[in-house]
């Protein structure tokens, strides 16, 4: 009997995180066939990244699309969405996948999800039924949804949402987070070995920055992320920050960080890819998270990891006791941080990361 062959298309180091256990379960199933397609963030070159979570799981690639934007705006981006949706319609057909697996909301994933559509191949979709407001992500994600044969959703609640959309009952999934999976997979790092890997003391509170653009206000990217950076300054903490991804204005946010890293390098650390095993360390050993990644709402309560959630990026989605939400200003984003290192808000989240871990081996177990 041939084996059924599963496509899982990932486009940047967010959702390859997430999908990195469920690729290994495919390519370790005697019954299935992994055809793993990077497109968009990972091959802004011609190879994955020195130290990327891709070129370190050994997992075999099927299908490379090369189409990075030429730019940090929403033309270049669009022009790249349509020359990776005509590069798939020519290539997914040679695949003969049975299904097509996507995750998320950004922009790039529809080219896949079309190509699936155009030569019906039933697609799968992971994480729909969400709402993040403040992200042209909100639409894309939906649209996505209505271009799926399968749904699995995070939430009971979000299953509610795929189905007022008319999605048949039987298709729709609540399967719980994939991203953690990986936190029980993945051998955790002690914080001295992340001390040492990164650079950083933390014996001492360490503050991990996650900012992105908000798409729906692009224009406003450098005042937003100035706002971020006087906060984390006047904090006096010490911080491992990360790049922004590749929306629009990202290359912007990500010139404004390399500048202020620069000034002291020994407080601040700047990476592009992390990796999944990193990612979580810092999530473990950090004092606080700061940013408006869904990171700090999926995957930070797990950790017990206070979260300041900055600004409108995640507005509707989902959220746990450990997220403070604030606007965007750096007296507001000052206040929080220092709220989030209380031992009283810290000793708050010892019941919410005991449900979350029951619930995780839960979800693990079945």
């Amino acid at each position: 009997m041939r084996r059924r062959r599963i496509a899982i298309v990932t486009s940047s180091r967010a959702d390859f995180g997430c999908l990195t256990q469920l690729m290994h379960e495919v390519q370790d199933d005697p019954a299935l066939e992994l055809q793993l397609v990077l497109l968009g963030e990972h091959w802004i070159r011609d190879v994955a990244p020195a130290g990327s979570d891709v070129t370190a799981t050994g997992l075999p690639i099927r299908l490379r699309i090369g189409a990075a934007p030429q730019g940090d705006d929403a033309g270049a981006i669009g022009i790249a969405v349509a020359s990776a949706l005509a590069e798939l319609s020519r290539e997914l057909p040679t695949l003969g996948a049975d299904v097509v697996v996507v995750l998320g909301d950004r922009v790039e994933i529809t080219a896949p999800a079309l190509a699936a559509l155009l030569h019906n191949i039933p697609l799968a979709h992971i994480h729909g039924g969400e709402l993040s407001f403040g992200a042209i992500d909100d639409s894309i994600r939906h649209a996505l949804t209505k271009l799926s044969s399968l749904h699995f959703v995070a939430t009971a609640e979000y299953a509610t949402r795929v189905l007022q959309l008319g999605e048949a009952p039987d298709a729709v999934h609540c399967v719980g987070a994939p991203a953690l999976d990986g936190i029980y997979a993945v051998p955790p790092l002690t914080s001295a070995e992340l001390a040492l890997d990164l650079g950083l003391d933390f014996t001492q509170p360490v503050a991990l920055l996650t900012y992105h653009p908000v798409t729906r206000a692009p224009g406003q990217a450098r005042a937003q992320i100035s706002q971020v950076l006087a906060a984390l300054e006047q904090s006096q903490l010490a911080a491992v920050i990360t790049t922004a991804n590749a929306d629009a204005a990202g290359g912007e946010i990500n010139a404004q960080l390399r500048d202020f890293v620069a000034r002291d390098s020994g407080r601040y650390k700047l990476f592009e890819y992390l990796g999944q095993r990193r990612y979580f360390a810092c999530m473990r050993h950090c004092a606080v998270m700061v940013g408006n990644s869904s990171s700090g709402l999926i995957e930070a309560p797990s950790f017990a990891l206070p979260v300041v959630n900055v600004g409108g990026r995640q507005e509707g989605r989902v959220r746990g006791a450990n997220v403070i939400d604030v606007a965007c200003e750096s007296a507001a984003i000052l206040a929080a941080m220092r709220r989030a290192l209380t031992p009283e808000f810290r000793s708050s989240l010892r019941a919410i990361h005991i449900v979350s871990v029951h619930l995780d081996l839960i979800l693990l177990e079945s």
